[in-house]
């Protein structure tokens, strides 16, 4: 049980959001890049379940930022909409559990 705790540790939660999130932002520049150049592209599952990690703050910063599919529905909505979710999840596990 203490090993649990430790692991699951305030300051390593946020090292893992920290580093998700980084990995969203990188996603999407790296797949803004591979598009420019008519490569090999990044599934956009992957994009959706780095966000549903945690990583949406990351990756819709590098949407807006890359000005990467932000022409697409389901990443100007359903991107935002995990995050919320994710934030909502967090508030209630923090504050009300």
């Amino acid at each position: 049980m203490q090993l649990i705790k430790e692991i699951f540790s305030i300051r390593n939660i946020i090292i893992y959001f920290v580093v998700i999130n980084i990995i969203g932002f990188l996603i999407m520049y790296i797949d803004k890049k591979k598009a420019e150049k008519g490569k090999w592209r990044i599934q956009e599952k992957t994009i959706f379940i780095v966000a549903a990690l945690g990583g949406g703050i990351g990756t819709i910063a590098g949407m807006y930022i890359f000005r990467h599919k932000t022409k697409k529905l389901q990443f100007t909505f359903g991107l935002p909409f995990i995050t919320i979710l994710e934030i909502i999840g967090i508030i209630y596990y923090v504050f009300l559990k």
